[in-house]
């Protein structure tokens, strides 16, 4: 993964999303003590998220998720 300061991000965007669209992702730094602060990744594995099965209820239930939910994903597994 390469890591970029937001003025590298600038400067050659164009070329940046030329390395995005060929799959890779892109690390952003931010201010002095260069933070890391985003990734930006190609869309595709960005909108592929894998369906997650219910366990014991697989095929007899199903749960939605809206975009709204206050805990995130990572949050609610980790339960």
């Amino acid at each position: 993964m390469q890591t970029l300061t937001i003025g590298e991000l600038k400067t050659g965007f164009s070329e940046v999303l030329k390395k995005i669209r060929s799959g890779q992702k892109i690390v952003i730094s931010y201010g002095k003590k260069r933070e890391k602060v985003a990734v930006i990744v190609p869309y595709s594995t960005y909108a592929s998220t894998q369906e997650r099965s219910l366990g014991l209820l697989k095929d007899r239930a199903g749960c939605i998720i809206h975009d709204d939910f206050e805990i995130s994903e990572k949050e609610m597994l980790a339960l």
